[in-house]
């Protein structure tokens, strides 16, 4: 009998321990669960509030398209001015007259006519190569040739633009090419005019024709010439 009643408490205390330490170990489950959900939640707060500050900041992209179109515009402006530097405008030089060499060309090629058309260039340049009034060269030019109407035999056959006594045609000088009798003509009033003081067709009369009204007649053709 005291046999089954020390078994019977035996397993009273054993059940009664299990019950004890069932619960506790429940409660313990539940704390470290409620612990869990907490701290999860707390995350999924802070998180959300993460989420909402990121969207109230500026976007990356935005930041970077704005700094890409700041050093954009730099760099357009840099070309700009880089440009601005390349681009210098130089001034033609003015040679004579008040004109550049292109424009006086063009003058003098409006009373260059027949064979002498479009000889104004060489005219204005070998001119002013020498030292001759290019004006001066061609009114001569237009007196002894006739080429405002129709250029003479002379010039024709001879490439002789100025009247110059010689040999190879006849009494007067022959050259191969017309730009070679163009240069020979101007040489020969820098050397034999020019040189020597004679530098209009007023000084150059005497020595070039014998024609009194000549150096009247180059001096119309040279008003001419300065109004085309």
């Amino acid at each position: 009998m005291k046999i089954s009643r020390l078994k019977v408490l035996s397993t009273l205390f054993f059940v009664l321990t299990f019950v004890i330490a069932t619960g506790y170990f429940f409660k313990e489950y539940r704390d470290s669960k409620n612990k869990v959900v907490f701290i999860q939640r707390s995350v999924t707060v802070e998180d959300f509030k993460t989420a909402k500050i990121e969207e109230m900041k500026p976007k990356d992209n935005n930041t970077v398209t704005s700094n890409n179109t700041s050093s954009n515009v730099e760099s357009t402006e840099e070309e700009n001015n880089s440009t601005e530097e390349v681009e210098e405008v130089v001034e033609p030089e003015i040679v004579y007259d008040g004109l550049t060499m292109d424009e006086l060309a063009s003058k003098l090629d409006r009373t260059l006519a027949s064979t002498l058309a479009g000889k104004g260039y060489l005219y204005a340049s070998y001119c002013l190569e020498r030292g001759v009034d290019p004006y001066l060269a061609v009114a001569i030019s237009m007196e002894e040739t006739g080429c405002a109407w129709g250029c003479s035999n002379l010039v024709v056959s001879c490439n002789n633009v100025g009247g110059m006594k010689g040999s190879g045609c006849g009494s007067y000088s022959a050259f191969s090419t017309i730009d070679d009798g163009i240069m020979a003509f101007i040489d020969n009033i820098a050397n034999n005019y020019v040189a020597y003081g004679l530098t209009n067709a007023e000084l150059m009369n005497p020595k070039y024709a014998e024609n009194p009204l000549w150096a009247s007649n180059v001096n119309a053709y040279i008003e001419k010439i300065r109004n085309r």
